[in-house]
């Protein structure tokens, strides 16, 4: 098991990334060009979303091209952040390996993708531990929060923006609010090993695969159904190929962490000016991500309304009965991860 983390080290850490984020991490000569002059630099940003085409696309997407233009602007030019688009470079899948390897240096990424290298990360989409985006932003500062950035860091990802995505449910028949509803022998897509183990539990038959390819697995017949980020629901037109939709705009099962990061060895090869700059462009991001987050919800239910999708919300009685299955995966993670007991209730009692 990799990188067990303690309350003490992730202290230590946590201490040493607000000294990095202030511009004192770089003052060392550890293989790193902080200390030295500052060249030219241009960093790969990969992601999976469709390219942003105006502020009404895909939020990530555009996060990802308003940090571009606002590094290039903070360092004159010095540093450009060149966008890959659309899992142009890498597959959105393979992104952190890529990260790791140098093929590229940043992503606006699903962090739990990662979670069969970091296991730990499967806390960032545990089903039913976060509901809603007061809950998800409040990680942010909080000892949930510290630890994982922390953890984050260990395994060579240097935080940026905080990014985090509410689930929706669209099917190709009736709506899926409660467990009941799953329909013997449904298959459906959920990201997040421990959300696909609770929708077993409740009956359903899994599909892995990543975001953009659930449009043409519901139109080959492949899906019945799917869990995935609001955001991605619209950027795949996925309104083309279901019959309903449970909005996240009530409660949801499902929120997904997706941070802007650059990998910790790009970071450390930017003089201390540069590493300033590119945290200060992350931070000034961050109401923009938590806002546009939250009105996503909104936006992508009125377009399936609007496009004759059967559209509800989830209760709270219903959202009960979800985390009834959910707290059987919390304690198998508790278990099975090395760290994880520590971190899941560092999360249970930021929302207490």
């Amino acid at each position: 098991m990799r990188n067990p983390i303690s309350p003490l080290v992730a202290l230590a850490l946590g201490s040493s990334l607000v000294l990095a984020a202030c511009g004192g991490g770089g003052g060392d000569d550890s293989g790193s060009t902080a200390g030295g002059d500052c060249e030219d630099v241009t960093l790969r940003l990969s992601h999976q979303w469709p390219e942003a085409t105006g502020e009404d696309g895909d939020f990530r997407s555009l996060i990802a091209q308003k940090f571009a233009e606002g590094v290039e602007e903070e360092t004159d030019g010095q540093v450009k952040v060149q966008v890959f688009p659309n899992s142009t470079l890498s597959k959105s899948t393979e992104q952190y390996d890529a990260m790791m390897n140098g093929s590229i240096d940043m992503s606006v990424f699903p962090l739990d993708y990662a979670s069969g290298r970091v296991p730990e990360w499967s806390v960032t989409l545990m089903p039913g531990l976060v509901r809603n985006h007061a809950q998800a932003q409040s990680w942010e500062g909080s000892p949930i929060g510290d630890a994982l950035v922390a953890n984050m860091e260990e395994n060579g990802a240097h935080l940026l923006t905080w990014v985090w995505n509410a689930g929706a449910i669209g099917s190709k028949t009736d709506p899926i609010v409660s467990p009941s509803d799953v329909e013997p022998g449904m298959t459906m897509r959920a990201a997040g090993s421990y959300v696909e183990f609770m929708l077993e539990d409740a009956g359903a038959g899994i599909s892995s695969l990543p975001s953009n390819e659930i449009y043409t697995a519901m139109q080959t017949g492949v899906l019945d159904a799917a869990v995935t980020s609001t955001g991605s629901f619209a950027s795949y037109n996925l309104q083309e190929q279901v019959k309903s939709f449970t909005s996240p705009t009530e409660n949801t099962f499902w929120f997904m962490f997706e941070p802007l990061i650059i990998s910790t060895g790009s970071y450390e090869k930017l003089c201390s000016d540069q590493q300033a700059a590119v945290d200060k462009v992350g931070a000034d991001l961050q109401d923009y991500a938590y806002t546009a987050s939250e009105e996503d919800d909104a936006r992508v239910e009125k377009i399936f309304a609007d496009a004759g999708v059967e559209v509800v919300q989830m209760d709270d009685a219903a959202f009960d009965e979800w985390l009834e299955l959910a707290q059987k995966q919390w304690d198998a993670y508790a278990a099975d991860v090395e760290g994880g007991a520590e971190l899941l209730e560092l999360a249970q009692e930021q929302h207490d």
